[in-house]
């Protein structure tokens, strides 16, 4: 019995070409990792030398997931442990960077969310949180950046942004700036002006209600 060596070439080119990925994108979060404390630590220096109250944590929370904490708002940054290709129709696959080279293609993905400290802080396990950015990055340290506003527009030429200890420190820091100017409004009336016993009673229980920065409005799209 002996293999279809086109087979084999195949599995054996696809799982280094998906390891590579997976480095590139592991290196890349560390970076995140790295350069997200060290704002925090920046933000702790000014806090003291200006004697401001603001809340300010890192949290470390394993190889894929640390989250950062500052004043009301958390942002989690989770690495995805698999590779992926986008579809077909995606727009990145019409750029002349991956048709010079569809492998150029498979990309780690880093996500960004955004959620409200207090849910953490009270336990509010209904609360809502928001993807705020995913970084999708290949085996060529490139990557572009599907997301809201300040991310999405800033980050989304894949042929010529490279991770950089510069980049990262760009995007994280216009993450917390999405997110400061991200205000938590007052949900529609009608939203909320009906409630159960059961609710009322447990009241407004962390677990009861439902908070979000855009709870009752639609959360509109990256080029609104």
């Amino acid at each position: 019995m002996e293999l279809n060596p086109d087979l084999t070439k195949l599995v054996f080119e696809k799982n280094d070409l998906k390891h590579e990925v997976y480095n590139s994108t592991r290196d890349a979060f560390e970076l995140f990792r790295n350069t997200s404390h060290k704002i925090i630590d920046l933000f702790r220096e000014q806090k003291q030398a200006t004697g401001r109250t603001t809340p300010l944590s890192f949290t470390d929370r394993g190889d894929f997931e640390f989250e950062i904490s500052f004043a009301s708002d958390v942002l989690i940054f989770l690495m995805h442990s698999n590779v992926f290709e986008f579809s077909r129709d995606h727009q990145v696959m019409k750029s002349n960077y991956i048709r010079e080279d569809t492998k150029r293609s498979y990309c780690g993905v880093i996500h960004i969310y955004n959620f409200l400290a207090d849910s953490f802080t009270y336990q509010r396990d209904n609360d809502l949180g928001y993807l705020i950015g995913r970084v999708f990055v290949n085996r060529e340290n490139h990557y572009f950046i599907e997301g809201k506003r300040e991310l999405g527009m800033l980050f989304n030429n894949f042929g010529t942004s490279v991770i950089t200890p510069e980049s990262v420190q760009q995007i994280v820091e216009s993450a917390i700036e999405y997110t400061t100017n991200f205000d938590l409004l007052t949900p529609p009336y009608d939203e909320i002006k009906v409630v159960s016993v059961g609710e009322m009673r447990t009241n407004f229980d962390k677990k009861s209600m439902v908070t979000a920065k855009r709870l009752g409005f639609r959360f509109q799209s990256d080029t609104d």
